[in-house]
């Protein structure tokens, strides 16, 4: 997740210069990792992702054999639902985060982790990003929530504990996110996607058995999260229009 704990100071948006993903840095042991990480998820995921995310992949066109091209994985996007990946060198501030999110831009990393780091890393990097992030921009409805929550947000850009409460909606939904699926939990949140660890235990597969919750607006702006650790608990929602239609009337006045 880019979300900052802080909230930017001033009144405007600070200068942010975007950067170019340069495809020719790529070594082959960065094309190597990117192949080895995605062949080892996909080997997982297909019996565990919600089904959009799974359609997304290949809609995006996100291959097992090579690192995506920003400018291709674009060229769909903008067709499929008006978003786009911008480059950012990590983790941006919270008024630059917010306001490219409500410009239908999602900030991107270009580095990938080596291969002596392949299972945990302090900060997201491209394979979480793209891979865990691109492929669910191509549903209309969950590009929809996004969008909106992050507009949302601009109104409450100085107001520390109301970006605190956006970003535990987020962190319990983009990035921890479980839906159901045919009878059954599925995964959609990025964090949960990109991991190899916390894939199966999230779905409860693994001998600890995290605790599943039915999705509520109100529970998860109270619930706190770790940042540093496998989750604990997980929210269910029942569709990726019902996790739109939960901003619906969504006043955080209420919760300050």
């Amino acid at each position: 997740m880019k979300v900052n704990p802080t909230t930017a100071k001033g009144s405007a948006i600070r200068p942010f210069t975007k950067l170019k993903q340069d495809y020719s840095r790529y070594t082959d042991e960065d094309q190597s990792v990117w192949q080895l990480l995605m062949s080892r998820q996909m080997d997982k995921l297909p019996s565990m992702a919600s089904a959009a995310y799974l359609a997304g992949i290949e809609a995006v066109g996100i291959s097992v054999d090579h690192i995506p091209n920003f400018e291709e994985t674009n060229e769909r996007l903008l067709k499929l639902t008006g978003w786009q990946l911008v480059a950012v060198p990590g983790i941006v501030a919270d008024d630059v985060f917010f306001e490219l999110l409500s410009e239908r831009k999602f900030p991107a990393t270009t580095w990938l982790r080596p291969m002596s780091s392949l299972d945990y890393l302090e900060e997201p990097d491209m394979f979480h990003d793209v891979f865990g992030h691109a492929p669910l921009l191509a549903e209309p409805s969950f590009a929809a929530f996004l969008h909106l929550m992050w507009t949302y947000a601009l109104d409450y850009l100085h107001n520390p504990k109301a970006i605190h409460l956006l970003s535990r909606l987020y962190w319990f939904t983009v990035e921890f996110g479980l839906i159901h699926e045919g009878g059954s939990p599925k995964i959609y949140g990025a964090g949960i996607l990109s991991s190899s660890s916390e894939s199966p235990y999230s779905l409860r597969l693994s001998e600890t058995k995290p605790d599943h919750h039915t999705f509520d607006v109100d529970e998860v702006l109270m619930t706190p999260y770790r940042k540093d650790a496998l989750q604990t608990e997980y929210y269910i929602v029942g569709s990726y229009q019902e996790l739109y239609h939960s901003l619906d009337g969504l006043e955080l006045k209420a919760y300050l």
